[in-house]
């Protein structure tokens, strides 16, 4: 068969015919659907260009769930440069209702929210922790800071002789001896 986008033999040979902007009608075999339904592919085929004889499942997922005179119908009523994406929702909506026949596309969608929602309260939880812990750090920091400047501090007259930073029974819990470097360092590594 040949195409309706041939040059006729009159034309120059300069001139140049641009591509088309949709799929040929050109046919060599029957495609997919037309294959399936065992019946002769016509050359200006509505589902040729959208099932080729190369993907027969892809047509026969699709006309599982929509049958093929409402797939058909369907196609017509679109614009040439809609079809394709038309075909190709129409076959993930197939797949999606064969696999969950009560819900279908929205059972996954309901999923794959529901682990959004779960992954979003995880990172919530998280940040929460890294809140309290940077919190306690710097807790933990002041009273480290206000025992060394207690510790570095005069004694006072009220003071006991039994409370020196230098009395192993001190209530200080931390020594000069036990910093390990400078006070400033981090706590956690």
């Amino acid at each position: 068969m040949v195409s309706s986008d041939s040059v006729s033999p009159t034309s120059s040979s300069s001139h140049v015919i641009p591509p088309p902007s949709h799929p040929t009608a050109v046919v060599v075999s029957p495609c997919a659907a037309c294959k399936i339904l065992r019946r002769r592919c016509a050359d200006k085929c509505v589902l040729a260009p959208y099932f080729p004889p190369t993907e027969p499942l892809k047509f026969t997922i699709a006309h599982r769930v929509f049958g093929a005179s409402n797939i058909i119908k369907f196609l017509q009523e679109l614009p040439e440069s809609q079809r394709a994406d038309a075909v190709s929702s129409m076959v993930y909506e197939a797949n999606a209702r064969i696999r969950d026949p009560v819900y279908g596309c929205a059972g996954a969608i309901c999923q794959l929210q529901k682990q959004v929602n779960d992954l979003q309260a995880q990172l919530a939880k998280a940040k929460a922790e890294v809140v309290n812990m940077k919190c306690q750090q710097a807790n933990l920091l002041a009273l480290i800071c206000m025992e060394v400047a207690h510790q570095q501090s005069p004694p006072s007259n009220n003071s006991s002789q039994s409370q020196s930073p230098q009395h192993p029974n001190s209530a200080c819990f931390i020594d000069d001896n036990n910093l390990g470097g400078s006070l400033w360092e981090p706590l956690w590594t």
